[in-house]
């Protein structure tokens, strides 16, 4: 199969996946072009679609809705002259029912290209907004994906179809939500750099939406672009960018994602019982599926 990949990432977490399904396809003798956002809005018109057996789509979730530029990119999407299959890999922080509906919108986009999503995966990976997950977590959520990821790909490449569950309300409430879109532009305004700022322009230079800029005098500038993808505060090697109405929920610096060293220390973790019941469902269900695999390899 020949299979293009299409994904956005603000802070790595979706490129991580995008890499373990280029990855698990390849290892079945599939040849995997991968394009990623912004780079892919520009070359959307020349890639030929049609040449394509499978399409990938893949997004951070953003306030249970795909990102402004994700929809913008389906949007451009010439009609198909024959149907694609497609799938859509997705990746939050928490595995509430809600991130359910967050591809709507882009399945009825692409559904007007000639584009037909059978297939849908959700995965939980650390945040960059809200709260810092603790290593463990993030370890424990990375670990899962490697070891589900292949098996999704099976899933997709056998036709098994798998959908989304659709809540009560939900694409009311999706629509209600890409409010986000505006409030990003709004919000992204008022971002700030601190004194700790030492001007090394590394947020100018990765921002994807090219929405900051270094003046000549030194100053960082944020214009109304924003996507509140969180890579300019998430990778600041200073922590020096104010996120405006959400600071406090800032977070700052990359996750090792590597298992901790069995004497590190172990304190308590304050956001434990925060979507408990959403985690332990999510982990509960991936490890079914893993030793569902490993009795059918047995």
């Amino acid at each position: 199969m020949k299979i293009l990949i299409l994904y956005f990432s603000g802070t790595g977490n979706t490129q991580k996946i995008a890499e373990l399904y280029s990855k698990a396809f390849k290892e079945c003798g599939d040849e995997v072009i991968t394009e990623t956002l912004p780079d892919a809005e520009n070359k959307i018109s020349a890639l030929n679609l049609n040449e394509f057996d499978l399409i990938g789509f893949g997004y951070p979730i953003h306030a249970f809705n795909a990102p402004a530029n994700v929809l913008k990119l389906a949007e451009k999407i010439p009609l198909l002259k024959e149907q694609k299959n497609a799938f859509v890999f997705k990746t939050s922080g928490e595995p509430v029912r809600m991130s359910d509906v967050s591809s709507l919108k882009l399945i009825k986009i692409l559904k007007k290209r000639n584009i037909s999503v059978t297939n849908e995966y959700q995965y939980v990976m650390p945040y960059n907004i809200i709260f810092r997950h603790s290593d463990e977590m993030a370890y424990r959520m990375w670990d899962v994906a490697q070891k589900i990821v292949p098996l999704d790909c099976r899933e997709i490449k056998n036709g098994v179809p798998k959908k989304a569950k659709r809540m009560f309300m939900g694409g009311f409430l999706a629509w209600f939500l890409r409010i986000e879109h505006w409030g990003a532009r709004f919000n992204g305004k008022r971002y700030k750099v601190s004194s700790d700022c030492v001007h090394c322009g590394l947020c100018a230079k990765t921002c994807p939406a090219n929405n900051i800029t270094l003046a000549p005098d030194g100053k960082i500038k944020f214009g109304k672009n924003c996507l509140m993808c969180m890579r300019c505060s998430f990778t600041c090697p200073k922590n020096a960018i104010k996120i405006g109405l959400f600071n406090s929920w800032k977070v700052n610096g990359a996750y090792s994602f590597d298992p901790p060293p069995a004497d590190a220390p172990n304190p308590p973790d304050k956001h434990a019982n925060y979507c408990k019941k959403a985690y332990n469902r999510y982990f509960s269900e991936a490890e079914q599926k893993i030793n569902a695999a490993r009795n059918e390899a047995n």
